[in-house]
């Protein structure tokens, strides 16, 4: 997926940072919003909402960059990368949201990274495996066993859920490897424009269901504006504009903040309690994530600086 960075400057401005602390907040809150919405409304008509009210936002700006003309032409890969980005995600996670906590929900799916290293030696990726990230897989998979394993030993997760988080996040790692094999060239905001569109039409017959039975109450509707307005469209916004001032090497160490920033949020607003699971898991879910990712030698550095400036 390409982006408008020329390339990834030595140190990051206050502007960066700034962006950076935004998404960390922005992409951290919606397991939040989502255990809101899905009291009243259903998964599939939640991700309706949400998509419909994002693309009536970046479909016209996407328009105005002329960046829907070259999405349209590889159309099969932007419906395969909205269905596995979006459609079936966004769809897991709410109705896994209806039995376990949103703090847990955000810690499982903080195994993306964990996942996305598997595969990118499944790729060719030949750093993929190298000690320190075998270290962090090894550790991220314990976080997320500990995590797992001592909330069902508590009665607090729920095995239905647990897969289906998993299978968010295996999905969640396998959408941008197949935008970056297929779709590269391709503007991303066409893309996301696109797969946003596609979803909101493949759910709305369960909108338009969800609407006909009258409107949620009002702290549900807030929710869906939030999910919709500001972790959807702004969110993907944003991130474009970290990448152009971070790189995208550095963007993507939001990953590793998002999930503090769900189970923080569980605690103080939903009242969700501090678990053992929570507490084991948690640690060691994110040092696992940030070792299987860093770079493991200065020559890989120099290679990612290099496609930083390509991107």
């Amino acid at each position: 997926m390409t982006s408008t960075a020329a390339s990834a400057p030595a140190r990051m401005s206050s502007r960066a940072w700034g962006l950076f602390a935004a998404m960390a907040v922005i992409w951290g809150i919606p397991y939040l919003f989502i255990k809101i919405a899905v009291v009243e409304i259903s998964p599939p008509a939640l991700a309706g909402m949400r998509t419909l009210l994002a693309a009536l936002i970046l479909l016209p700006l996407a328009w105005r960059q002329g960046a829907v003309r070259p999405a349209l032409a590889k159309w099969p890969y932007v419906v395969a990368f909205g269905v596995m980005e979006m459609a079936i995600p966004w769809v897991l996670l709410g109705h896994a949201e209806l039995r376990v906590a949103s703090g847990f929900a955000g810690l499982v799916i903080a195994a993306v990274p964990l996942v996305g290293t598997v595969l990118a030696r499944i790729l060719g990726d030949r750093h993929a495996f190298a000690p320190v990230r075998l270290l962090g897989l090894f550790t991220g998979i314990l976080g997320v066993a500990a995590l797992v394993g001592i909330e069902s030993f508590q009665g607090t997760a729920d095995p239905l859920s647990v897969v289906e988080l998993l299978t968010v996040a295996v999905l969640y790692a396998v959408a941008p490897a197949v935008a970056d094999r297929k779709l590269r060239g391709v503007p991303t905001m066409g893309i996301i424009a696109l797969s946003l569109s596609l979803v909101a039409v493949l759910y709305s017959p369960f909108t338009v269901v969800e609407l006909a039975g009258g409107l949620p109450s009002g702290p549900v509707i807030a929710a869906v504006l939030v999910l919709a307005l500001v972790c959807t469209a702004l969110a993907f916004v944003l991130f474009f504009e970290l990448i152009a001032a971070a790189g995208p090497v550095r963007a993507t160490i939001i990953t590793f903040v998002n999930p503090a920033v769900a189970v923080l949020l569980g605690i103080v607003i939903l009242s969700e309690p501090l678990t053992w699971g929570v507490a084991v898991g948690f640690p060691l879910v994110l040092l696992g994530s940030y070792l299987s990712t860093r770079p493991t030698t200065s020559r890989e550095a120099e290679e990612s600086a290099a496609e930083t400036a390509h991107a």
